[in-house]
This record gives structure tokens, C-alpha cells and sequence, in this order.
């Protein structure tokens, strides 16, 4: 049995380990309520966005002069991009992402496709690095507040990477923000944008709210207008529709990191006040052991001497 400064020390560091963890709950809650704002103000124009992208692909006809609208019938090299954190200490965020992302690479490799890795985020980064994967590129530094640079960066060199055929299909991985105690694992086809599309637990909230009933068919009865012409227009909302894109995923994944972060230390943070009960407890029955033994030494002693 320990005696009691052991058992006072540990007590001591697991209150230490409690106030670090309470803070970091705390930072992270503050910082999760910007996110969840600006989540908020870019979902409705990324899903318009969409919208117009596919109905303007639908009214456009054969655009497949465009390099970036060519699409491959035969896959040969897959590209997929990991979107994951800077940091740890926020459970199974940054785990379940590169989990996805192996689970990927296995199915492509069975298929006979050649796979290699984008990845956003020091932790997929060192995952990947250490499995001595094949990483074409990394961002890092910025994960916890994106900026929209970052996504055109990102976009400029997937979109590049696709018109000069190394890659053949763009696959994203990212966590999407529900709640700070739930964030799902998607998977989206960014490229070719044809067969952009959502798959993850969830997957029907992605696409936004379409019209229903009445609007609906006032929709489809709609004569639309395009300026410049359907063709011209897909040229420039294509660029704009990759950036886009990969801007709600980073914001979608950094607001997802907080959550798990603020989820994770509040978890710790009561796993540390239970275990400084059974700490006190403990120095209790050490304590009382100890003035047992004093009280067998006395009675002893006078014994002895009786």
C-alpha cells in the first residue's frame, strides 16, 4: 500500500491535470461558437452553388471541351484527400478520418487502382508518413481556422493534378459539424464533378433543402436566363465550385475537431474528479492505517514495559 505523501502527490497532480483540462473545455467551447457561425453562413451559398453548378451542367449540354469537365471512364490512379487537424487530444477525430482513408486505399487497390494521398493536417500527415504511404502533398498550420486561400490553394493544385491526368478521380474525407457530440465521417467525389456526390452516415442533409410540391414544378416550369451563355458560365463556376467546396470541408472538419476536443476534455476532466474521490478515500484508509499502527506500537510498548 502506498503511503500517504504518495497518495498526496497524485491527488495533487490529478487536480493539475483537471484545471488543464477544464481550460482547454472551456477554450474550445469559445471557439466553437465562431465556427459554428461562420458553418452557418457559408452552408446555404455552398448548397446554391451546387444547385446552379448542376443546372447549369444540365443546360449547358456537351461541355466536355473543358479539361477540367473530361471525364475517364477507366480509373487508374484514385486520389485521396484526408482532411484532418494540426493537433491531438480530441478522441477519435483525426483516428476515424485516416481509418476511412486506408479503408479506401484497400478497396481501390482490390480494384486494381493506383492510390495516392493528399492530406490536410499534421496528424494525417504523421499517420500516413509513418504507414510510408504515397503523399503528393500536404498543408498543415491552418486547420483550426481555415481561410478560403487555403481552400483555392488546395483546389488550384487537385484541380491541376486532374487536368494533366495524374489522378483520375478526387476522393475528399472530412468530418461534417453536427453537434460537439456528433460529427460523421463523409466521403465526397470532388472530381470529376460529374459524379459529385456525398456518401456518410447523414448524406441527405448535405444537398441542402430542394423545392417540394408546388415550387418544385414552378421550378422546372421556370425559364432561366444565363449570362454569359450555360457553356461560358461553367468554365468560371467550375474553379469556383472546387474552392468553394473544399472551404466548407475545412470549416466543416475545424469545427468538428472543437467539438471532439471540448467533448474529450470535459470526458477527462470527469474522469479526473472520479478518480480524485477514490484518491481521497485511498489517503483515507492509508491514514487510518497509519494511526493503527501507532496505537498497536503504543499498546506494544506499554506492554513491554508492564
Amino acid at each position: 500500500m502506498a503511503n500517504r505523501k504518495e497518495v498526496t502527490n497524485q491527488i495533487a497532480s490529478v487536480k493539475n491535470i483537471r484545471q488543464i483540462t477544464r481550460a482547454m473545455e472551456a477554450v474550445a467551447a469559445a471557439r466553437l461558437r465562431r465556427a459554428e457561425t461562420r458553418i452557418a453562413h457559408l452552408r446555404p451559398y455552398a448548397q446554391a452553388l451546387r444547385r446552379l453548378t448542376q443546372r447549369a451542367a444540365a443546360e449547358a449540354g456537351n461541355v466536355s471541351h473543358l479539361p477540367i469537365l473530361t471525364e475517364r471512364e477507366d480509373v487508374g490512379t484514385l486520389a485521396i484527400v484526408l482532411v484532418t487537424g494540426d493537433r491531438g487530444l480530441a478522441g477519435a477525430f483525426n483516428a476515424n478520418i485516416i481509418r476511412e482513408g486506408l479503408l479506401l486505399r484497400d478497396q481501390a487497390t482490390e480494384e486494381g487502382k493506383k492510390v495516392v494521398f493528399y492530406v490536410v493536417g499534421r496528424r494525417g500527415d504523421g499517420a500516413l508518413t509513418f504507414r510510408k504511404q504515397t503523399i503528393i502533398d500536404s498543408w498543415t498550420g491552418f486547420t483550426d481556422r481555415p481561410g478560403f486561400e487555403n481552400a483555392r490553394e488546395i483546389g488550384e493544385e487537385l484541380a491541376a493534378a486532374y487536368i494533366d491526368a495524374d489522378v483520375d478521380r478526387v476522393e475528399v474525407i472530412y468530418n461534417r459539424y453536427v453537434s460537439p457530440l456528433t460529427q460523421h465521417v463523409y466521403t465526397q467525389t470532388l472530381l470529376p464533378v460529374q459524379q459529385a456526390g456525398i456518401t456518410g452516415e447523414g448524406s441527405e442533409e448535405e444537398a441542402g433543402v430542394e423545392p417540394e410540391g408546388e415550387l418544385a414544378d414552378a421550378h422546372e416550369r421556370a425559364a432561366w436566363e444565363y449570362e454569359p451563355e450555360p457553356e461560358e458560365l461553367m468554365a468560371r463556376l467550375i474553379p469556383d465550385y472546387i474552392n468553394t467546396s473544399l472551404y466548407r470541408m475545412l470549416l466543416e472538419s475545424a469545427a468538428s475537431e472543437l467539438g471532439a476536443r471540448m467533448t474529450a476534455m470535459r470526458s477527462a476532466a470527469d474522469n479526473a474528479e472520479t478518480m480524485i474521490d477514490d484518491l481521497t478515500l485511498e489517503m483515507n484508509r492509508v491514514r487510518q492505517a497509519e494511526i493503527t499502527q501507532e496505537i498497536l506500537e503504543v499498546v506494544g510498548g506499554a506492554e513491554a514495559l508492564g
